[in-house]
Order: structure tokens, then C-alpha cells, then sequence
């Protein structure tokens, strides 16, 4: 039973081809992907030179900095227009045909395909979960300094400069509210000085949130300092004339969805703990969990593409539908996650729901072949 076994897994030298014509194409579609994007991006921040000392230098290193971000973004996508026109193109040469007549079930052909890209797939998700959220942080920062001189985030949170004041936050959260993005500050420090530079002011609130155009400070513990001694109050709000503006500090907030599994469940984790809806960030976590799924169902479901009418097609045709399937995964997905946002769906089933319908689909179809 064992060998019978051994005999159904083992890789062919059926299963070299179709992975090797696979492989070539999903990392040439992954090249121009990625090379197009990056590109764009660098043309965008050419015209941000010269702005608070942003440099030609500086441009580079952010857009070397994203593009682990963006190898990892692009992926599902290289995935399935490299899986459809290395599939095509062995289809194209008559070679499709040959595997066929030699046994080989599509279901076995398409499995071929999606092996490798379960293996680059390991690779990417690791990639998601070290390189791309560092650089993406460290690229964020570079941002700053283009918009704002005052403002820096370091590993001991953010810092800015108001007039006399410095503050610290150890966390910026992004929220929605009523449909527009907001950013909160969590363990904020208020640092006061006088002219000569000695402190004589210190405030910490837990959290920091901004409404109708000024801050407000929740859980506020204020002191102040004097030859005399020191005084504390604590109040339960307090207005904060702040100069911070909450435009440049959602630019210091990297997109949930650009974060690591673990910075997400932490930042959920404080959420729930303040009895707030972690939403947002429970939408990118499960997204982020789910995509090695959503990546091989989507592929699945899109190489019996390769068979038929797609073998006497050329490269535009086979280049047109896997574009087209793109696209359309790509508007279902955010159109299911988004109704689930609104009808108070769980994150993880709104998530996990477009995988599952293609599941469905693929396992119809593969029953019916």
C-alpha cells in the first residue's frame, strides 16, 4: 500500500515539465508586476525631491524598502497569469495533449502546478511575515520626514515636536470612523519646557483620540513641576491643544494590511482590551492568515483555463484571462469582506467565504472533468 502510495505523490518527470514551463513564466510575470509597480511608485516620489531635504538618495531607499512588500502583494497574482501561460504554453506546443493521452487526469496537471506554487508560496509568506513589514516600516518613516521635519517613529513609538512640548506615543493605531480613517495615540507622553530647557510639565494619557478638530486625552494624569515640588491631578478626559496634525500621523501608521500576523493580534489584542472594535485589523489579519489559500484555490480555479480553447490561443489571450480573473477575484474578495464589515460578520468567516466558493467551484469542476 505503501509503494502504491509512494507511486501517486512522487514527482514525475511529467511533473518537472509542467513545473519547470510554470516556474519560468510565474517569475517573469512576477518580474514585470513587480518591476511596473515599483516604477510607477518611483516616478511619484521624484516629484517629492527637494521637499524637506528629500533626496534622490533618499527616493531610492524607500522604494528599495517597499519592494519586499510588493513582491509579496503582487504574488497571487504572478501566480495565477504565470500558472496560465506556462500551462498554455505547453498546451500551445501539443505537449498538454501528449500528458493527457498518457494518462494524466487535469486534476493531476493542475496539482503539478499548484505544487509549486505552494513551495514559492512558503517562501513569499515568510517574506510577508519579516522583510516586508520591517521595510515597510522604515519606509514609512522616510515618508515622514518628506511631510513633516517634527515627526520621527522609532522603536520606542512615536515622537514629535510641538513648540515647547515633545511627545510620545508608544503606539498610533488607524480606525474608521464614520467611513473616513482616524488615527488614535496610545500611551501618550507629553513633555513640557520652558525657554531655558528645563521641564516643568509632564502629562501621560492612555489613549488620545481626536475630535471635532482638537485632541482629546482619556485617562489623564497631569504634573507639573516647579522649584517647590511637583503636583499631579488625574481626570478622566482632558482637551490637548495639540499642533500634531492627523494627516501626517496616519502616514507614520503603516496599513494594517502591510503588518505582520503578530503586530496585528497585538494591536487587536489592545483593542478589545478598551472595548473597541478591532475591525480593521481583524480584516487584514484573516486576509493576511488566509492568503496562502486564497492563492492556491484561485490558481485551481483558474488553470483548467489552459485547457481547451485557451491551447490554440497565444500569449495576449492566455495574458487576457488571467488578467480578467485577477480583477474580478480582486473586487469579489474586498465585495464580500466589505458586506461582512457592514452586517457585523465575523472577520474570519467574511474572509474565509470567497475561498470557500472557490473551493466549490473547483471541486465541481474537477468532478465534472
Amino acid at each position: 500500500m505503501n509503494a502504491a502510495v509512494w507511486q501517486r505523490v512522487r514527482i514525475k518527470r511529467a511533473d518537472r515539465l509542467i513545473m519547470g514551463s510554470v516556474l519560468a513564466s510565474v517569475l517573469l510575470a512576477w518580474l514585470v508586476i513587480v518591476g511596473l509597480d515599483t516604477f510607477m511608485e518611483f516616478a511619484k516620489q521624484i516629484g517629492n525631491i527637494g521637499r524637506n531635504g528629500y533626496t534622490l538618495g533618499a527616493a531610492v531607499a524607500y522604494i528599495a524598502l517597499t519592494v519586499p512588500r510588493r513582491v509579496y502583494d503582487w504574488f497571487v497574482f504572478a501566480a495565477l497569469i504565470g500558472g496560465l501561460i506556462g500551462l498554455g504554453g505547453l498546451g500551445a506546443s501539443g505537449e498538454l495533449t501528449a500528458l493527457r493521452a498518457s494518462g494524466m487526469s487535469k486534476l493531476r496537471i493542475c496539482l503539478s502546478a499548484a505544487a509549486l506554487v505552494l513551495i514559492l508560496m512558503a517562501g513569499v509568506f515568510a517574506l510577508g511575515e519579516t522583510a516586508a513589514p520591517a521595510g515597510e516600516q522604515r519606509a514609512q518613516n522616510i515618508q515622514l520626514s518628506v511631510r513633516s521635519g517634527k515627526l520621527g517613529n522609532t522603536r520606542s513609538g512615536l515622537w514629535a515636536k510641538d513648540g515647547d512640548t515633545i511627545i510620545n506615543a508608544k503606539a498610533a493605531l488607524a480606525h474608521v470612523v464614520d467611513g473616513r480613517p482616524s488615527v488614535e495615540l496610545a500611551d501618550v507622553r507629553v513633555f513640557g519646557f520652558n525657554a531655558a530647557g528645563e521641564l516643568i510639565s509632564f502629562d501621560w494619557a492612555k489613549t488620545a483620540t481626536q475630535s471635532g478638530g482638537q485632541w482629546i486625552m482619556h485617562d489623564v494624569r497631569s504634573s507639573t513641576i516647579s522649584p517647590q515640588g511637583a503636583h499631579s491631578v488625574s481626570a478622566p478626559q482632558r482637551s490637548w491643544k495639540s499642533g500634531l496634525d492627523p494627516q501626517v500621523l496616519q502616514l507614520s501608521v503603516v496599513h494594517p494590511e502591510y503588518l505582520s500576523l503578530r503586530d496585528l493580534q497585538r494591536n487587536i489584542d489592545y483593542l478589545r482590551g478598551n472595548h473597541q472594535n478591532p475591525g480593521t485589523y481583524a480584516n487584514a489579519f484573516w486576509g493576511r492568515a488566509l492568503y496562502p489559500l486564497n492563492t492556491l484555490v484561485l490558481v485551481l480555479c483558474a488553470l483548467p483555463f489552459a485547457f481547451g480553447a485557451l491551447r490554440s490561443g497565444g500569449l495576449g489571450r492566455r495574458l487576457f484571462i488571467g488578467l480578467l480573473l485577477a480583477i474580478a477575484w480582486y473586487f469579489l474578495q474586498k465585495a464580500v469582506v466589505g458586506l461582512g464589515t457592514v452586517f457585523g460578520v465575523p472577520a474570519l468567516a467574511a474572509n474565509l467565504a470567497p475561498a470557500l466558493l472557490l473551493i466549490c467551484v473547483a471541486v465541481w469542476y474537477f468532478r465534472r472533468a
